[in-house]
């Protein structure tokens, strides 16, 4: 399997140690660059030639934001990640709408790390689903009322009533209760453990979930969810 290449952009060194030690244990990650600052990061970047970029939203002079809107525009294929702090939901919208991939939390495992990573390779977004209500509001996106949709039991498939029209959403039980718990920020394997699943079944529904929404990743999934009143996210 290829490896996904990835630059990692941390002005602490202590930190970004800690962070390279961690990735370098994956099989499915490769560092290709490091920098201290978003110039050194722009510099590297022709160089590196990275997939995915991890970059820490606070760095000094020229912030995570900026740096996300210079990669974009000098190479669009490379996924950006912020790294950030739980204060900063503003500047995590900031950093969505120059065109991040999404954002993790400092500290959070590497296990969902690697994940994030792979999400974004392969051109999904990652962000905590409790900024979804934040992100509607925010592209001015209106919600509808709860009971426009509904779900029906798991692998039956209700014919609608004669002459009445088929609702637009129709999720099994199974696909809500596992939209619900990505909704809750839990990953796949998490959610696959809550349900008693595997992680394989649970990758199945989201599939069908992403087809039946029409979307392509889990924040698009979530946002449709809300915006249909399948979920609801506090």
């Amino acid at each position: 399997m290829r490896k996904i290449r990835v630059m990692v952009v941390e002005d602490q060194p202590k930190i970004l140690r800690s962070q390279l030690r961690l990735l370098q244990e994956s099989s499915e990650i490769e560092i290709v660059g490091t920098a201290l600052s978003g110039e050194a990061a722009l510099e590297e970047l022709s160089h590196a030639k990275p997939e995915v970029v991890l970059c820490d939203l606070g760095l000094p002079r020229m912030s995570g934001i900026e740096v996300t809107r210079e990669i974009k525009a000098l190479e669009p294929e490379v996924e950006v990640l912020i790294f950030t702090i739980f204060d900063e939901e503003e500047k995590v919208l900031d950093a969505v709408r120059a065109g991040a991939s999404g954002y993790l939390l400092k500290g959070a495992p590497v296990e969902r790390v690697i994940e994030a990573i792979r999400d974004v390779h392969a051109g999904g977004s990652v962000i905590q689903p409790s900024l979804a209500r934040r992100l509607l509001k925010t592209f001015h996106v209106r919600e509808e009322p709860r009971p426009a949709a509904r779900t029906q039991p798991e692998d039956a498939l209700e014919p609608p009533a004669e002459g009445l029209p088929e609702p637009k959403v129709q999720l099994t039980v199974r696909e809500a209760e596992i939209l619900q718990l990505i909704s809750k920020g839990l990953s796949n394997s998490e959610a696959a453990g809550v349900l008693n699943l595997s992680r394989a079944t649970v990758r199945t529904h989201l599939e069908h979930i992403y087809h039946k929404l029409d979307v392509t990743n889990r924040v698009e999934a979530v946002t449709e969810g809300i915006r249909k009143g399948i979920i609801e996210v506090e």
